[in-house]
C-alpha cells in the first residue's frame, strides 16, 4: 500500500473492535461498537497554517463519526483531518 494524505489529512488503522462482554455474552458483528482508537499509518505534510504535530505510529483517539472509511487489500482505515483527532494516547 503506498497512499500519502494530503495536507493536514492522517490515514488511521482503527484498533479490532470488541468481540465479547465481561459476562462472556458473543456480541455479533451489526451490534459492535465502532471503535474510537487507532494507530496512525500515514500523514500529510500540513497547511501553511497548521503544521502537523502528529506522526506515523501515534496511538490517538478519535470522534465516533470522525473521518472517511477506506478498505485497501482487505484491510479497514479512516483517513481523517489532523483536527478531528482528539488525543495522543501515550
Amino acid at each position: 500500500m503506498n497512499i500519502k494524505p494530503l495536507a493536514d489529512r492522517v490515514l488511521i488503522e482503527p484498533a479490532a473492535a470488541e468481540t465479547k462482554t465481561v459476562g462472556g455474552i458473543i456480541i455479533p458483528d451489526t451490534a459492535k461498537e465502532k471503535p474510537l482508537r487507532g494507530t496512525i499509518v500515514a500523514v500529510g505534510t500540513g497547511t501553511k497554517d497548521e503544521e502537523m504535530v502528529l506522526k506515523a505510529g501515534d496511538q490517538v483517539l478519535y470522534g465516533k463519526y470522525a473521518g472517511t472509511e477506506l478498505e485497501i487489500e482487505g484491510n479497514k482505515y479512516l483517513i481523517m483531518r489532523q483536527s478531528d483527532v482528539v488525543a495522543i494516547v501515550g
